[in-house]
């Protein structure tokens, strides 16, 4: 086998990985003043294997919260090496549960001439509060819990359902990724790196999470729009992403 062809299947491998937007905020449970101040990490990467994609300034990024939205206008732009991420900071004043959020540029990727779209959130409980983490926020693509996604103990269980305009969208498969950012966390083999689910006729799915850390889930379904690019439509590919953490017993 020539050189050529296996740069060629190394390139077609690598960009197999599992892409997944980010919004990682500092807690996921609040329960006094010290961590009020959130800061709201944006990335669009492979978790497992901590490698990232470039990320242009997102579309829209806010917080959901008592039924209603409020959009940053303090995103501020990061780099890793060349590659860009954003940053939101929200001081959490009052008890309730909220919901960060971010919808991105759309990402084109080459290797698969489709563009990605992933629309992600995480929800945060501050100071006890507890009701309302079950509430679309009503993004195009979204996972809604149906498992209080925050308070969670490595071994639970998630469940959620996958909405599509509004409508539980069956059949649609979920992928799962357990976001190694200090690389400590090793896979037996590629097949072990992005876990896969498949929603029910309700648009449900679950799955246990064996690890503790943050979990993303991102729903895939191909959108009923296109995007335009050197006089070529494209297809996109909408993720609904959730991400959920987990923690040890101390």
């Amino acid at each position: 086998m020539n050189k050529t062809l296996i740069s060629a299947m190394l390139l077609c491998a690598t960009s197999a990985f599992a892409h997944f937007g980010v919004a990682l905020p500092s807690n996921s449970t609040i329960d006094d003043q010290s961590n009020a101040t959130q800061k709201i990490v944006y990335k669009f990467n492979h978790p497992f294997e901590n490698e990232m994609m470039d990320m242009q300034k997102p579309k829209v990024a806010g917080v959901f919260t008592a039924g209603k939205k409020q959009n940053f206008t303090n995103l501020v732009e990061k780099k890793e090496g060349e590659l860009r991420y954003h940053e939101a900071t929200y001081e959490i004043k009052e008890p309730g549960v909220y919901q960060f959020f971010v919808d991105p540029a759309p990402y084109f990727e080459p290797a698969e001439d489709t563009f990605i779209r992933h629309i992600s959130k995480t929800v945060v409980n501050a100071y006890g509060f507890g009701e309302g983490w079950d509430e679309p926020i009503g993004l195009k693509a979204e996972i809604v819990p149906l498992t209080r996604p925050y308070g969670l103990y490595k071994g639970n269980i998630f469940t959620g359902v996958v909405m599509y305009k509004g409508e539980p969208a069956k059949g649609v498969i979920v992928e799962v990724e357990y976001y190694n950012d200090k690389g400590k966390v090793k896979a037996p083999g590629e097949d072990f790196i992005t876990q896969e689910v498949k929603t029910n006729e309700r648009g449900e799915f679950s799955f246990v999470m064996p690890l503790a850390g943050w979990w993303g889930f991102a729903a895939l379904i191909e959108d009923d729009e296109t995007i335009k690019k050197d006089g070529k439509e494209y297809p996109v590919e909408i993720g609904g992403v959730i991400w959920v953490e987990t923690k040890e017993y101390k």
